[in-house]
């Protein structure tokens, strides 16, 4: 294989996950009855740019499905994020009435629902139909493709280029990051600024972050990474946030190469500490399959001992990273038998690969399990807070990443 972006050959494994179906094909009871395509889920390291990548398996279109099932709007933490976010950049950017917002990878309009209710124009590109139609129902305007050149050249020829272009958690998305990044570069407006935020790969190699690997995530980014692959695509970065969100991202902010604004102190000085870090090293990535395997194993080990003890475990959140954490485990329903969550459009089917069913709350308040498992341990303080009534039968939460936690 060779380097998504650079197209140098790769040969530095960072992490052999064995094989998994695509983490958001949900199955449906009817599903239960055929098989699954389950694909390798490995990834590399580009020794050139630093890129981190998948194995290629699967093509954007086989993954991001018409019924895909992810919305973002179930999670209140990330709602107050999109809004706090539309707030910061109207106010840095003075964005009003005669400005454009675009969002690529727009979802259900979680975010662009903010910008409009400011009376700033806005328009989103979401490739898929059930959150492409959600964000219709909420009286945005959405394009429903794959964004790349020739959509960007398309838009730009009808006047929708943009002031502020957001892409948020869509990097790490797209197969071809250097036809996605040309395509900012095409639709920004001579003055315009875009914004890119994506799970900053120093925290995933610190923290253990590995149920973030999945087939629907092609890259995975450093700061160094994506200076390189912005500056090759005609984007020249100025500005640079680190962000609490999926366990520490990064903000991005990039101008045209033509049109550059002066870097501010931050970009430096993340890039020095990246440096520091071993990030443009092999030594870096070498160990974390064994930090892997750890977390594996003790999640396997306090599922049996619970299940020896007659002790109930019950999962939380249908997340892409719970799949991956599960299915690499080989949980199955006899150590977990369900999994709850918000989405309407999860319950009722079953993980994929593991094929824990998906319920309601109610099943928790009925069936008073002694510890409910967060996969999506990011958001855990959100979480403890909704389920707190569980302490009343002395219910303890559990997260398995960056390590074992039970209380």
């Amino acid at each position: 294989m060779q380097c998504r972006h650079c197209a140098a050959p790769l040969s530095v494994q960072f992490a052999d996950l064995g094989s998994a179906p695509p983490s958001n094909a949900y199955l449906t009871a009817d599903g239960l009855q055929k098989p699954e395509a389950w694909l390798p889920l490995r990834v590399l390291t580009c020794t050139q740019c630093w890129l981190v990548q998948t194995e290629d398996y699967a093509g954007a279109d086989q993954i991001f499905t018409d019924d895909y099932a992810y919305f973002s709007s179930y999670s209140k933490t990330w709602l107050d994020h999109a809004e706090n976010y539309v707030t910061s950049m109207v106010e840095r950017f003075q964005l009003d009435a005669g400005s454009r917002v675009v969002e690529l990878a727009a979802n259900d309009g979680y975010l662009l629902q903010f910008v409009a209710a400011r009376g700033i124009p806005c328009l989103g590109v979401e490739p898929t139909a059930s959150t492409a139609n959600a964000a219709r129902a909420k009286g945005l305007e959405i394009i429903q493709e794959f964004f790349g050149v020739n959509l960007a050249k398309g838009m730009k020829s009808q006047g929708q280029d943009a002031t502020l272009i957001a892409a948020n958690n869509v990097l790490a998305h797209v197969p071809d990051i250097n036809d996605f990044l040309s395509g900012v570069a095409i639709l920004l407006q001579r003055n315009g600024v875009a914004t890119f935020e994506f799970p900053h790969l120093l925290n995933l190699l610190n923290y253990n972050q590995f149920d973030t690997i999945y087939h629907e995530h092609y890259s995975y980014l450093s700061l160094n990474a994506a200076y390189q692959i912005f500056k090759r695509n005609g984007l020249s970065v100025f500005d640079v946030e680190e962000l609490p969100t999926h366990g520490g991202s990064l903000r991005v902010y990039a101008t045209r190469s033509e049109h550059p604004r002066p870097p501010i102190d931050a970009v430096a000085n993340l890039l020095k500490r990246e440096e520091a870090s071993g990030l443009r090293t092999e030594q870096a990535y070498a160990g974390f399959q064994w930090r892997i395997n750890r977390a594996k194993d003790d999640l396997l080990r306090f599922l049996l001992e619970a299940k020896a003890s007659n002790k109930q475990v019950a999962a939380y959140g249908a997340a892409a990273k719970g799949n991956t954490l599960l299915n690499y485990a080989g949980v199955r329903p006899d150590l977990i038998p369900y999994v709850v969550d918000k989405n309407p459009s999860k319950q009722r089917k079953f993980l994929p690969g593991s094929r824990i069913p998906i319920v309601t709350e109610e099943r928790i308040r009925h069936e008073r399990p002694e510890y409910v498992l967060i996969l999506p341990w990011n958001i855990r303080p959100e979480v403890e807070h909704d389920l707190e009534y569980i302490r009343n039968w002395n219910g303890q939460f559990v997260t398995a990443i960056p390590e074992m936690r039970i209380g």
